[in-house]
């Protein structure tokens, strides 16, 4: 198998199958099985293609089209981030947090790429008024897609969360949650090639003079813009977790860090 030049065996494997469901409608476990099954020329220049694509590091989820989050399916493209299950995290506290709660929370959404985090609130939580904004006009019209394509309301608008000017457009909020770019330049190096060659780096990247100018501007929103008693959830760098829950701790009432899946701690947990 090419991809374990690249892979590794399961994740080689796991990317065979998803191939080979999405070009030609049958599980690899099938043709193994039947190894006599015909495939058509045509499907067998396009699994060739996709191979030559994948051999590139592009990923999967690029070369398909298509990424899963919280039970969803998305389109993606190169002008949005992936969507990484540890951001599934995320979005699993708020939506248990949010559960037992009566009222119907206004929620903004900050960098919402794809669209997943949001997406996934107002499936899970359809009472709520979802806000989500991103700086990049195509990954909103990426995110207005597949919000229709969940049939999630959601007002979506392309906003420089940077630029506090524009901040007086955005509505009071009961809850904020982000997964903002947070990766220093200087470790482009230490990232895999299909992270630094084919997703966007505006997504992903801050200058090493700021790393934490996100969560500075977001705790700096909270105080204006937030009810009392309301809630932040961030997503954000593991060696950078302490910085950024000390950037909320003067300021509101409580701040944890909470660890993921992988042991690492990627979310901060704050009450305004």
């Amino acid at each position: 198998m090419q991809l374990q030049k690249i892979y590794s065996l399961s994740e080689a494997t796991a990317i065979t199958d998803w191939v080979f469901e999405k070009m030609i409608s049958t599980k690899r476990t099938d043709i193994l099985k039947e190894p006599e099954k015909i495939i058509t020329t045509t499907a067998e220049k396009l699994i060739e293609k996709t191979l030559q694509e994948l051999m590139q590091h592009k990923p999967v989820q690029y070369v398909l089209g298509e990424a899963w989050f919280y039970h969803m399916k998305l389109k993606v493209n190169e002008h949005v981030l992936i969507p990484r299950p540890e951001t599934e995290e995320l979005v699993e506290q708020l939506i248990k947090d949010r559960k037992s709660k009566l009222t119907d929370p206004v929620i903004l959404d900050i960098g919402t790429g794809s669209g997943c985090i949001p997406i996934a609130i107002k499936k899970n939580l359809p009472a709520s008024i979802v806000t989500s904004i991103d700086v990049s006009e195509k990954a909103i019209a990426l995110a207005k897609e597949n919000a229709t394509m969940h049939n999630a309301h959601i007002s979506f608008t392309k906003l420089d969360f940077l630029d506090e000017s524009k901040w007086h457009t955005l509505p009071v909020c009961d809850i904020i949650i982000s997964n903002p770019p947070y990766i220093p330049e200087a470790e482009k190096k230490k990232l895999n090639k299909n992270v630094t060659d084919f997703e966007p780096h505006l997504a992903l990247f801050v200058p090493d003079s700021s790393p934490l100018i996100f969560y500075e501007k977001i705790a700096a929103f909270g105080k204006d813009r937030m009810q009392h008693n309301g809630k932040i959830y961030l997503e954000t760098h593991e060696d950078y977790a302490n910085k950024v829950a000390d950037l909320f701790r003067k300021d509101y009432q409580t701040v944890m860090i909470k660890k993921d899946m992988y042991g690492k701690e990627r979310m901060i947990l704050i009450t305004a």
